[in-house]
């Protein structure tokens, strides 16, 4: 009995020294790593870098500068399905724990040492706050050093900071793909429409970007994507934040994503926009036009200018065409997939409805064109092939504009196209109506102009079609 009692006071105090060891051990490590963390105080006057926004006369949209796109949202002003759709897909216990989620940890831990050798990239277990610390404070190391720092600051920063504040720096700084930094930019440049306007099945799928924006991408990995969105769809509905019935409808909606230019919002705004960039840029710097989250409004008045672009269009076009027409812009080989090798020629950008277009086949009577495919959000070419007819109707104008033929009106079309003519064409108009599959010849005026309209009583710009060569460089000068 005796030997017992001491095995047992021997496994005791073993045990003692082990524990004190091990506590020792512990605060060692905190301590070595606290000697040294990032500042965290700094994230309560944090001023991210926002896009500036030029807006015109009505207040519709005419440019937007930045180096990244972001628009910073204040917490209050996010709907609570998109708060839930993160919630649901990052760390939908955000509100209970204290900055670390300990089970979390320990299974990914496990998964670590099953899969070390293997060079599989170790399971996250980060909550919403360790992503906090991790995107504001630390860096993208992937070691057990940065996960115990990450670790201490989100502790410090739960102690700091309110829950909602933590959510909104979350919110705001998490990269979500496509240049786009924060829920509000993102939602802009996915789908076009502000955070308020988000369906169920929208909102999951930004939900689903944080950890693998670049795999999850809207075209190139569309099933994978569709996948990862009905993911947090199902997370949504297993924790009560959507009706089955939602949940059910946003399965089935497609993922419709709609690309969003970074230039002038406003038909043939460009020149304009250009203008007050440079004058911003002048007065308040670099910094401040690319980060400072500018709001302007000018005096452009969007009808005023589309009367004067097209003012200014139609007159350089019908100055030009009397000249007659100096032929294609080029030649394309359109054996094959003529549509991949025309989307690689450069076009003019703002000058609807005039479309690149290649001549397919031509006769007596007609040319068949095929149009420059556009180009998905990935880059990809699109694969619908869209084709037209050009009639002797559309190239009556077109007289030589040298050789023998020199001034002689055309009396056939193959007179004038050839197979493999790269043109621009645009709808043929027959008593103020355009023909439906018709097409008209045009040509780039090789003429230049400029026209300023101003408010006679108080000076106010209201229109600028300045510069205009039909140059795509003079709307997108550095």
């Amino acid at each position: 009995m005796r030997l017992l009692v001491r095995f047992m006071g021997f496994l005791f105090a073993a045990g003692t020294v082990v524990f004190l060891v091990g506590v020792g051990a512990v605060a060692g490590l905190i301590w070595h790593f606290s000697k040294d963390l990032p500042d965290y105080s700094q994230l309560q006057d944090y001023e991210p870098p926002v896009m500036t926004r030029v807006h015109a006369v009505d207040g519709s949209l005419l440019g937007e500068y930045a180096k990244e796109r972001r628009l910073y949202l204040p917490i209050q002003a996010v709907p609570k399905l998109v708060i839930n759709a993160f919630l649901a897909a990052e760390d939908k216990n955000f509100y209970e724990h204290g900055g670390i989620d300990y089970t979390g940890m320990a299974r990914a831990g496990l998964l670590y040492l099953q899969n070390y050798g293997s060079n599989r990239r170790p399971q996250g277990a980060s909550t919403i706050t360790q992503q906090v610390a991790k995107n504001f404070l630390l860096t993208n190391e992937v070691s057990f050093a940065r996960k115990i720092k990450e670790a201490l600051l989100a502790m410090r920063i739960e102690k700091t900071y309110s829950k909602d504040k933590i959510l909104e720096l979350y919110l705001n700084e998490i990269y979500l793909g496509l240049g786009a930094y924060g829920i509000a930019a993102a939602s802009l440049v996915y789908f076009d429409k502000s955070v308020n306007e988000l369906t169920v099945a929208e909102a999951s799928y930004l939900a689903a970007l944080p950890k693998m924006p670049a795999t999850l991408h809207p075209v190139r990995n569309r099933d994978r994507a569709i996948e990862r969105r009905n993911y947090v769809i199902d997370r949504l509905l297993e924790n009560g934040w959507i009706k089955q019935a939602d949940a059910d409808k946003a399965r089935k909606e497609p993922l419709a994503v709609t690309s969003r230019s970074n230039g002038a919002h406003t038909f043939a705004g460009e020149y304009f926009a250009e203008e007050v960039r440079r004058d911003i840029f002048e007065r308040y710097g670099e910094k401040k036009l690319y980060e400072g989250g500018l709001s302007v409004r000018t005096t452009l008045d969007p009808k005023i200018q589309v009367m004067a672009r097209k003012t200014m269009v139609a007159g350089l076009v019908n100055y030009d065409e009397r000249q007659g027409y100096r032929g294609a812009i080029s030649k394309l080989d359109i054996s094959g997939d003529w549509g991949v090798k025309l989307a690689e020629i450069k076009s003019l950008s703002d000058i609807s409805p005039w479309r690149m277009a290649v001549v397919l086949e031509t006769s007596d009577q007609s040319a068949r064109i095929g149009f420059q495919p556009s180009r998905e959000l990935g880059g990809a070419v699109s694969k619908q092939r869209e084709t037209g007819i050009v009639t002797v109707d559309g190239v009556r104008w077109a007289r030589a504009a040298q050789g023998g033929a020199k001034g002689k009106t055309p009396t056939a079309v193959s007179q004038v196209l050839q197979p493999g003519d790269v043109i621009y064409a645009d709808p043929l108009y027959k008593d103020g109506q355009p023909v439906e599959g018709q097409y008209r010849l045009r040509q780039i005026p090789e003429v230049s102009g400029a026209m300023v309209v101003m408010d006679p009583w108080t000076g106010r710009v209201l229109a600028m079609v300045g510069g205009f060569s039909f140059d795509q460089s003079q709307f997108n000068r550095a």
